[in-house]
């Protein structure tokens, strides 16, 4: 909501999954209800709007969510308001997960003790990636040196299925070590987003890092990245994710990592100890 740290049209790709509406424990006292949840994306559009670049685009990886009985319309409220904030929506793809991830639960099970019309409640397997942009994007201002080390890889892009607006992505199973009490999406997400719109050493912004799934792909395609998280006991995953606790190889050993702490932040002592406890105090 507040990324003075980064200047004006200066960001080149921005990528990221705010908090689900149905998880107040993650960042508790946030949002207390759901006009304040749109308030905290309404900040969030502004401020992506004012950092990045003339022409860029900004995806968001968003869903309707259901919490005690009411469904929200998260994806149609949030497209108006990127709108609002200056945004053009160019693109909507929807994002499936596998088919096994998810058996009957409780709310479609409900049909099973109860077989009758109007007790029908389906599971969701889909998450949407909105896609909007800022203005229009000048092609000839990037240099055939950089396009030719962007390019994709067509058969990539065939293969897999790029071209619709339908990916079928496996996501983080549970029990990931790096991404334990954190909502990730799977690395493929991030991958192929940086790819189909950015360019060789440009910068990749995720206001919402979590684990630092964006950083770590933007590194290993050479990007620079930015990467905004209040909840401060995640810096050593983070650290460990893209690479700055061990020697791998896949990265550029000549990479640097900065880290600038704020002095105030509310949810800067938050740790995953935390978060842990709430999430066993709301499921009981």
């Amino acid at each position: 909501m507040d990324m003075s740290e980064i200047s004006d049209e200066s960001i080149h790709l921005v990528v990221t999954s705010p908090p689900y509406y149905n998880a107040p424990f993650d960042y508790d006292g946030l949002f207390a209800n759901y006009d304040q949840y749109l308030g905290v994306l309404y900040h969030f559009a502004r401020e992506s709007f004012r950092v990045l670049c003339e022409g860029r685009i900004l995806v968001l990886n968003i869903d309707d969510m259901l919490v005690k009985g009411t469904k929200y319309p998260i994806v149609a409220d949030a497209i108006k308001i990127f709108q609002n904030a200056g945004f053009r929506y160019r693109d909507r793809i929807i994002w499936k997960k596998p088919d096994g991830y998810l058996r009957i639960s409780k709310r479609s099970g409900v049909i099973l003790q109860n077989p009758f019309p109007m007790y029908f409640y389906p599971d969701n397997l889909l998450e949407s990636i909105v896609i909007f942009q800022k203005g229009k994007f000048d092609y000839r201002s990037i240099s055939s040196e950089i396009r030719e080390l962007s390019k994709i890889n067509k058969k990539e892009f065939q293969d897999n299925n790029w071209h619709k607006t339908l990916w079928e992505m496996t996501n983080v199973l549970p029990g990931s070590v790096l991404e334990k009490n954190i909502a990730a999406f799977p690395e493929q997400l991030p991958y192929r987003i940086i790819k189909l719109y950015s360019y060789f050493n440009e910068t990749v912004l995720d206001p919402f890092l979590g684990s630092g799934t964006t950083m770590k792909v933007a590194r290993l395609l050479k990007r620079n990245s930015i990467g905004i998280e209040i909840i401060r006991d995640l810096e050593k995953t983070i650290r460990k994710k893209i690479g700055f606790d061990t020697n791998s190889d896949i990265f550029n050993n000549e990479d640097h990592l900065e880290i600038i702490e704020r002095n105030t932040g509310k949810y800067k002592f938050v740790t995953l100890e935390y978060i842990d406890k709430k999430k066993s105090k709301e499921s009981k």
